[in-house]
């Protein structure tokens, strides 16, 4: 039985990892910290977790945090984690970092889309935590950086594409829409149900989102050349959920392979990853609650262009389902252990 601490479980990200670890069954759960609910009942902050999870949040030094437990999520902002994680992995435990802090291998990358690097040694060390392309390094891992949910969309949507030569990289343009839980538990006035309710917006346009670096890192690596994208992400109306559709051309191979099959067998084996038949497009509803990410590929006979879309839960597989995914394989657990749920519908 290993156990398990969430720093910083207060936010979306926390409860999730609470509720899936809660039915873990070769983890126990034995700190939360939250400067914010310090003394409450993390059930108390989070009312579904009754009867599911008996701790009390707590505000622990870094130091006061190690004797805790032998396994820890960081679920704090970025640059907060940078300030624990090298102090909980001198002291020999393994961690997986649900921040941006050591998803980008350039510390000047990092520095250019955040803020300075505390610890930019750490950052050649850290494995990238999607399992589908790294699940090997992850298994060796003591530090693994969990993928952005916008990053987890598109890097699994795009890649069997790259890898394989059948699109042009330098025409990839990203048309993603998230739920408004992805902007976090604190009070904004942009995400207030009378701001976001019957209306549909995008944000952050014309390459600022801070998840393009992380996405062009990965597509680029796919890939073997720089790849540059066009993202836009929206807002939409609803508490989970992200999909995006890509839009790219073709190059000459493209236009003649099989691409369904090459998806289906890129993915044969992966137990989180769904590729819908041929014409059946993705949908949010059918992927809440769950680590699942649905894909689907559709060319436009037109334009010649092939659109290719990926639906998941923010929280989970963009999150914290493929946290716990993560941990497994660090674990040596089955990599699927505590995460077959079926997705919540309606």
């Amino acid at each position: 039985m290993v156990r398990v601490g969430i720093v910083g479980a207060s936010g979306y990200t926390g409860v999730e990892l609470a509720r899936l670890l809660a039915g873990h069954p070769e983890v126990r759960l034995t700190v939360a910290t939250s400067r914010q609910y310090a003394g409450k009942p993390l059930a108390e902050v989070f009312p579904n977790l009754r009867k599911r999870v008996d701790l009390v949040c707590e505000n622990l030094s870094t130091d006061e945090l190690i004797d805790r437990a032998d396994f820890f999520f960081t679920a704090v902002p970025h640059q907060t984690a940078m300030d624990i994680v090298p102090q909980l992995l001198a002291a020999g435990k393994k961690v997986v970092d649900l921040s941006a802090d050591y998803r980008l291998h350039d510390a000047a990358v990092y520095e250019a889309w955040y803020q300075k690097h505390s610890s930019p040694e750490l950052l050649g060390e850290a494995v990238y935590g999607l399992p589908e392309l790294y699940r090997d390094r992850i298994e060796t891992a003591r530090l693994t950086a969990n993928p952005g949910c916008y990053p987890t969309s598109v890097i699994l949507a795009v890649t069997p594409l790259l890898r394989a030569g059948l699109i042009d990289p330098a025409t990839l343009i990203i048309d993603s829409k998230s739920g408004t839980s992805g902007a976090g538990r604190g009070a904004n006035v942009g995400t207030l149900f009378c701001e976001v309710a019957d209306g549909f917006k995008p944000y952050k346009v014309g390459g600022t989102h801070r998840h393009i670096p992380e996405i062009e890192q990965e597509l680029s690596l796919a890939a073997s050349t720089p790849v540059t994208v066009s993202f836009t992400p929206h807002l939409l109306p609803i508490s989970r959920g992200i999909l995006s559709t890509i839009y790219v051309a073709l190059t000459g191979e493209g236009k003649t392979a099989d691409l369904q099959a090459l998806y289906e067998q890129t993915y044969a084996n992966e137990p989180f990853v769904r590729v819908l038949p041929a014409g059946v497009p993705p949908a949010t509803q059918h992927v809440r609650g769950s680590n699942c990410c649905d894909l689907s590929l559709q060319k436009d006979l037109r334009t010649g262009r092939l659109i290719v879309m990926s639906a998941i839960d923010n929280i989970v597989k963009g999150a914290s389902g493929q946290a716990v995914q993560n941990m497994n394989l660090m674990n040596g657990f089955p990599e699927t252990m505590g995460l077959l749920g079926a997705p919540f519908f309606p």
